[in-house]
């Protein structure tokens, strides 16, 4: 029987895309999703659900709430680094947030529900504008 371990040395050697570290930067920030799912549902409340997802298991973590949980994640661990650190992983899209929660499905190390899709996770933000600095002019009364 192979152990988790063994099976992400293989994962490792067979997709040579990712590092170590992006791998569990998915598993952190699923961790993340699930301590603070209220501001990621928040987030993603004008994006659709995937069809199909309902709100009968609220510990689930849809495609999408899983991609924002990541950015946010990364923002809160990184700072103005984020891109940059993350890319140094192999991660420069929210195609590959999908790609490994995949892998990490396809070794057992995640699970999926029957409505998740490896799609849910294409194009759900643009990684040249999600990790910039917010900045927000505000006007002064002037006397």
């Amino acid at each position: 029987m192979t152990t988790p371990l063994q099976a992400i040395r293989d994962l490792l050697n067979e997709d040579k895309r990712y590092r170590i570290e992006a791998y569990q930067f998915i598993r952190e920030s699923l961790h993340y999703a699930h301590e603070n799912n209220e501001a990621t549902s928040a987030a993603m409340a004008d994006v659709d659900p995937a069809p199909g997802i309902s709100s009968e298991n609220p510990n689930h973590v849809t495609g999408q709430q899983l991609c924002e949980s990541c950015r946010r994640y990364a923002i809160d661990q990184y700072g103005y680094l984020a891109k940059m650190v993350l890319a140094n992983w192999g991660i420069r899209s929210t195609s590959d947030l999908g790609e490994l929660v995949y892998n990490l499905i396809r070794i057992e190390q995640m699970r999926k529900s029957e409505t998740d899709r490896r799609e849910d996770f294409d194009d759900v933000f643009d990684f040249d504008d999600a990790f910039e600095p917010q900045f927000e002019l505000v006007a002064r009364d002037e006397d």
